[in-house]
């Protein structure tokens, strides 16, 4: 873990070592940009934090100062690696690590729509009463307040979602959308910031890039002529 809190790291190393026992052997500890030279994965969460009443889009200017900054040190350690951008706003900061970096597109991918999709499941499933590991569906487009989800290709247990809330529900779809949406806003406004969430996105998506799953994640990715889109990332 890098941070320019150095004190704040050494103590997180420490209380996240202490977990080891109970998971499988790793090590954790309070690293310099030094360490990044040989790392196969750079995870970037940094950055100002989200007020109460700010967009994401209102971060862009504080943290993409930070966000060169830190790109600069990592690349100055000769790292040849993939990044792994999750700081707000997520599909500009991803393209501008990209071009900050100078590396490849395909290994510069931001956390994207991953939560929120995450959120929309959990959302469906509380609403209908099961499992939300049975249910599949995607938000796409924008980490933001114009994302949109997918209805048209989310099941539950195999079956489309409108086999599950029929048209005189339409009302709940919308329901379930908007507290996807602005669900960031809702615990901001509670508790400051999200972490748990968007830390366990994160850990799913490094699992699946160190361990070659070719798995099918909704993440910040480079779009040349997809969907009509050019020279942007999004989801």
């Amino acid at each position: 873990m890098i941070d320019i809190d150095k004190d704040r790291t050494i103590g997180d190393a420490m209380d996240l070592s202490h977990a080891v026992p109970f998971s499988t052997p790793k090590k954790i500890y309070s690293a310099n940009y030094s360490d990044c030279h040989d790392a196969d994965l750079v995870v970037v969460t940094a950055g100002t934090a989200q007020k109460p009443g700010e967009t994401r889009l209102d971060l862009v200017n504080r943290n993409i100062k930070i966000m060169k900054g830190i790109v600069d040190e990592v690349m100055a350690s000769g790292f040849d690696g993939i990044f792994l951008i999750a700081s707000n706003p997520v599909d500009i900061l991803t393209y501008a690590t990209w071009k900050f970096s100078g590396l490849p597109k395909e290994r510069v991918i931001g956390s994207g729509t991953s939560l929120d999709t995450a959120r929309f499941r959990m959302s469906i499933a509380d609403y209908l009463k099961v499992d939300a590991r049975n249910v599949h569906g995607y938000i796409l487009g924008e980490h933001g307040d114009t994302e949109f989800p997918a209805w048209s290709h989310t099941t539950v247990g195999g079956l489309p979602i409108t086999e599950w809330i029929n048209e005189d529900e339409q009302g709940a779809m919308d329901t379930i959308f908007v507290s996807v949406r602005d669900a960031a806003y809702e615990i901001i406004n509670k508790k400051g910031a999200t972490f748990y969430g968007v830390a366990a996105a994160l850990a799913r998506i490094t699992k699946a890039i160190l361990n070659n799953e070719n798995a099918i994640l909704p993440l910040s990715v480079y779009l040349d002529g997809h969907y009509g889109m050019n020279d942007i990332y999004r989801n």
